[in-house]
């Protein structure tokens, strides 16, 4: 649980620039993708005040957070399924706005996947979503990379995979979207108050200790120190910040 709510405070300003993005409205049906710990979720839920939200995730273990924090906080109109995006039974033609918040990347085919949720998606209704730029526009895996002194293992989840806008457009586009459309989104990533905290919680990081994980105790040590110099470099008086770049991508489901 701690870090669903580092990665919510992390992405507090993406946030906001998806949440105006998005732009649901009262009595909009719409679909979270790869809701997490329901965030965004909540967020569209209340945009949507007679309408609904319907979160989607992988993880039983987030999906029963993001429940619980709904009824703490009152919303009545969103719920969850736990199911991949790419093969899960949504009902055809059911939501105004589809929505998605970093949880696009990961589809192991893409292509079926934003088939199937064009199919999800109303005739002109609106897909929108976050994702993040290339690897060296941002500076949060750069910089911590460098610090590692190695690269994430080869198996590991490319969020990176939709970095290009052609091949996004085209990708999109044979899966039935039409008026698609980028925005650059260049905002902070947030990891905490100080440096102490930004190493601990950086280190938690599925693949910060896998990089860790193949040093020899004495190279994983100094690169627990590098990372503390490259972290401690950006503490501001609002926090640890890096740079990042994202695209939020609109587009619009085509007549059939």
């Amino acid at each position: 649980m701690r870090l669903i709510d580092h990665y919510d405070a992390e992405l507090r300003r993406h946030n906001e620039r998806l949440r105006a993005a998005a732009g649901v409205r009262p009595g909009d049906r719409a679909l979270d993708i790869g809701c997490g710990g329901g965030q965004s979720t909540r967020d569209a839920a209340r945009a949507a005040a007679s309408g609904s939200v319907l979160g989607v995730d992988i993880s039983a273990e987030l999906l029963a957070l993001a429940r619980r924090r709904t009824a703490e906080e009152g919303v009545q109109n969103a719920t969850y399924e736990r199911g991949d995006a790419q093969v899960h039974a949504f009902p055809p033609a059911s939501f105004d706005v589809v929505l998605s918040r970093f949880g696009t990347m990961f589809f192991a085919d893409p292509l079926a996947a934003f088939k199937n949720i064009a199919r999800a998606t109303r005739p002109g209704g609106r897909l929108v979503m976050m994702v993040w730029q290339s690897r060296e526009r941002n500076e949060w895996a750069t910089a911590i990379q460098e610090a590692l002194g190695t690269s994430p293992s080869p198996g590991l989840l490319d969020p990176f995979s939709l970095a290009d806008p052609p091949a996004v457009e085209s990708l999109l586009a044979a899966a039935g979207f039409i008026d698609i459309a980028f925005a650059e989104v260049r905002e902070s990533v947030d990891y905490g108050p100080d440096a102490s905290a930004a190493v601990e919680l950086v280190r938690d990081f599925i693949s910060t200790r896998e990089m860790l994980l193949r040093m020899e105790s004495a190279a994983a040590q100094r690169a627990v120190g590098r990372l503390r110099a490259t972290l401690a470099a950006h503490q501001t008086g609002e926090g640890v910040l890096l740079d990042s770049r994202a695209w939020i991508v609109t587009a619009r489901r085509a007549a059939p």
